[in-house]
């Protein structure tokens, strides 16, 4: 039997993440519902805890397509909602780079877009998907970070894994970016607001009581070590293969 099988109740929130962890982008991994459903009905509150640059109702439905029973978790934060606030404040339109529908979710939430170069802010929520690897963006952001740009990074993650393939995020075009001196303001794990926001829907407990699920080590188990969170390292994630 192994932890998970027999989790101290003293957990009474799990923190879990869902890329790596619940599904690989394209299928659940194998008993990743019965786990969180049987935790459910335990009476343990299962808040999913995501770098995904999007509002909680997006990965809601991206959840329902791929299959999740709607019993197996109870509420979502992601780095998108946390991003969109911020970006809300500002009093300008921004640049932005990221997919068509990363485009209308932001549209949706009152967002506004820039329709020429004349903008002080950058909204990075991910690749475009025609250019898929974050150096295809260097002719872009060079002169942005060279006018002080600042860039929104919407997404940390460096990258995930979409059904078995490497795939680049937002957070390998923002690593770019100040490499080339910009300035950066990251939203999602590891920073604070992403888990302000997931233990609020929580009800506030003590950090003891929360365990932390992640497959990522720069950001589910830093963020985690941070907060002083107790935390279980899914090594079949974006690192499977890297570590014994």
């Amino acid at each position: 039997m192994s932890f998970l099988d027999a989790l101290p109740a003293t957990y009474s929130v799990i923190l879990c993440d869902i890329w790596g962890v619940i599904h690989d982008g394209v299928s659940l991994y194998p008993g990743a519902s019965e786990r969180l459903l049987g935790w459910a009905a335990e009476g343990r509150r299962i808040i999913l805890i995501t770098n995904a640059p999007r509002t909680a109702e997006a990965v809601e439905q991206q959840l329902a397509r791929i299959g999740l029973p709607r019993g197996a978790w109870h509420g979502i934060s992601t780095s998108g909602e946390a991003g969109i606030t911020a970006l809300n404040a500002l009093a300008a339109p921004v640049g932005f780079i990221g997919t068509p529908g990363d485009l209308a979710i932001l549209q949706s939430r009152n967002v506004a877009i820039a329709t020429d170069d004349n903008f002080t802010d950058l909204a990075c929520l991910g690749l475009d998907g025609a250019r898929m690897n974050a150096v295809d963006y260097l002719d872009e952001i060079e002169p942005l970070a060279a006018r002080g740009v600042v860039m929104h990074c919407l997404n940390p993650d460096r990258m995930v894994i979409r059904g078995g393939v490497p795939e680049a995020c937002a957070g390998a075009i923002a690593d770019l970016y100040e490499g080339l001196g910009g300035k950066v303001l990251w939203y999602g794990k590891p920073h604070p607001a992403i888990y302000d926001h997931a233990l609020g829907l929580a009800g506030n407990p003590d950090k003891s009581a929360v365990l932390a699920i992640g497959d990522a080590l720069p950001t589910d188990i830093l963020g985690a070590a941070r907060q002083g969170l107790d935390c279980v390292f899914v090594t079949g994630g974006i690192h499977a293969g890297e570590i014994d």
